[in-house]
């Protein structure tokens, strides 16, 4: 396995108002000691209106901010919206793009994470890239083709700093998870997708996400190629979140 930081980051979802978020950002620091020392960087993505608070949480500790989505222009005409620009002036370090929640639920296409992967990049932000596969893709034996597939379409040229997630969706909010062996399995096919596309692909984190909680973090951790987790419902509990953030290493 190539050398690189593992990266352990809780997507809040939709959830949280201000002092729940903050309370929540507080008790991950203190669960990790203000991440000093960890294996693992670990970041945390609250909704939009919860950055500054959680930003003001994590002051001064090594746990860093990510936003959960940007919009593609910088800035404009487009209520509603939130550009890579104000994430990066919100303090972000990441932003988790291409989530299966935004693909399927909201429509969004591969074209439309490219766009929004180059206005991340030119905003100085690491895009956290999300893949996955539906329940009927897999049971028609579609994973690699399918996350191989959205990687092509979802990945801009370049060179700048990217960590990419496999989020099989059948698995995200279920309980459900895929075995180890299938985990090793479509990890090493984007590993080696990575290695084809770009000079550094062996250095590419790639997350696993999908009902990852503290009891099977560790498993999955030990996976080959698995460079960390993107942790939804579990990461809105602090003990333990930090306990997976942990078992990193």
């Amino acid at each position: 396995m190539a050398a690189y930081r593992r990266l352990i980051a809780g997507n809040w979802k939709m959830n949280l108002l201000r002092a729940e978020a903050s309370a929540l950002a507080r008790g991950v620091v203190e669960g990790l000691g203000g991440g000093q020392g960890l294996a693992a960087e670990v970041a945390l993505c609250p909704p939009f209106t919860a950055l500054g608070a959680v930003a003001d949480a994590l002051k001064g500790t090594a746990i860093v901010l990510g936003g959960q989505d940007c919009h593609e222009k910088p800035s404009g005409a487009f209520t509603g919206s939130v550009s890579a620009p104000m994430l990066k002036d919100a303090g972000c370090r990441y932003v988790i793009l291409g989530h299966s929640e935004r693909r399927h639920g909201l429509g969004e296409t591969d074209a439309m994470t490219a766009a929004k992967m180059g206005a991340a990049w030119a905003a100085g932000l690491i895009p956290i890239l999300c893949l996955g596969e539906t329940a009927a893709e897999r049971d028609a034996g579609q994973t690699l083709t399918v996350v191989r597939r959205q990687l092509a379409g979802s990945l801009p040229p370049g060179e700048k700093a990217l960590v990419v997630a496999y989020e099989p969706v059948w698995a995200i909010g279920t309980g459900r998870v895929p075995t180890e062996a299938d985990i090793a399995a479509v990890h090493r096919g984007l590993r080696a997708e990575l290695v084809k596309k770009r000079p550094d692909g062996a250095a590419i984190p790639i997350l696993y996400g999908g009902s990852a909680k503290p009891d099977n973090a560790q498993a999955i951790l030990a996976v080959d190629e698995v460079g960390g987790l993107l942790v939804g419902g579990a990461s809105l509990e602090a003990k333990g979140f930090a306990a997976m953030a942990r078992a990193a290493g």
